[in-house]
């Protein structure tokens, strides 16, 4: 059995480092065109504490946000896509207070289910510490 040099590995698992920067990096990409094709970034955006139309508070709540609240909660993908799909319920709104809104419409009509998975998917693993 050969043993692999050191400096080898090195390299390799800089390589390996630096691809999966460039996949995230992409995904990050994909995804907020995804969210702006769709109409998602009217209302929302990735970083907390950004102003809404005409300097007002948000009118639905930053996606990093949305992802320190259902971090490591079970079933908070399925739970998140069936919101962006069907809407949320004026009444029952765990934001009031915090942004504009009143309730997210339902948006179905504005992307398929299968892309909500990928965009809720992608919103659960933002950093909220992290810019971007």
């Amino acid at each position: 059995m050969q043993t692999k040099s050191p400096l080898l590995l090195a390299l390799a698992a800089t390589g390996l480092a630096l691809a999966a920067g460039s996949a995230r990096a992409d995904d990050h990409d994909a995804m907020v065109k995804l969210a702006t094709a769709s109409g998602c970034m009217t209302c929302h955006h990735i970083e907390p504490g950004a102003k809404g139309p005409d300097g007002l508070a948000p009118i639905g709540p930053a996606w990093k946000d949305v992802s320190a609240k259902y971090k490591g909660q079970k079933g908070a993908d399925a739970k998140l896509t069936q919101t962006v799909l069907a809407g949320s319920n004026p009444y029952d709104s765990h934001w009031k207070g915090k942004v504009s809104g009143l309730a997210m419409p339902p948006n179905a009509v504005a992307i398929k289910e299968a892309d909500a998975k990928k965009l809720v998917k992608w919103i659960l693993t933002l950093d909220t510490a992290k810019k971007g």
